[in-house]
């Protein structure tokens, strides 16, 4: 599956558009960890597919979580390899976290809607003000960004990361991506 395929999907499935951007994102990080963590660049491709659509069933599923991700990889059978499966069960919670792809989407998942959330209150609303001290500060604050599990962006410590150089990572893609992002 290209790219291409993989975003008109996320057209087709995904109506909210705040869930689209966040698909997104996950796929530019899963890209940006890719090319960190030395993944030849045909499996950095695959790494932002895996991205973009880990998510296509999340509308059909958002009141039957124990369905989400095998609904995804159910209509994707035949277009995404094993690998690219397995990580979109993982990040569900539906298989064990083995392959490093399994692991960067985990940690990616919740690490785009603490970033929004850090932006959205900025006054400007811009990631452009957002900067790694201040995702460090709101870390801690446990009602920010209640959602986005610290739990699971820790886990980027599984895949070599630290906490900080993953949260950079990050922030710096969805940056660089802003105006797509709308933020």
């Amino acid at each position: 599956m290209t790219r291409d395929e993989a975003v008109a999907l996320l057209e087709q499935h995904v109506p909210a558009p705040n869930l689209k951007n966040h698909c997104l994102a996950v796929g530019w990080i899963m890209r940006a960890l890719a090319e960190r963590l030395s993944v030849a660049p045909a499996d950095a491709d695959r790494w932002e597919v895996a991205g973009i659509v880990h998510d296509l069933d999340y509308a059909t599923t958002a009141d039957d979580f124990e369905r989400h991700g095998r609904v995804t990889v159910e209509m994707l059978e035949g277009s995404i390899d094993e690998e690219m499966a397995h990580a979109i069960l993982a990040h569900a919670r539906k298989a064990p976290r083995e392959s490093l792809m399994d692991k960067a989407l985990y940690a990616a998942d919740p690490v785009t809607g603490f970033i929004v959330a850090a932006a959205l209150v900025r006054p400007d609303k811009s990631l452009a003000a957002v900067e790694v001290s201040s995702l460090k500060k709101r870390w801690k604050e446990k009602a920010f960004a209640r959602g986005a599990s610290r739990e699971q962006m820790a886990s980027c410590a599984e895949f070599g990361l630290d906490r900080d150089e993953f949260l950079a990572l990050s922030l710096a893609t969805m940056q660089a991506h802003a105006e797509a992002l709308g933020l």
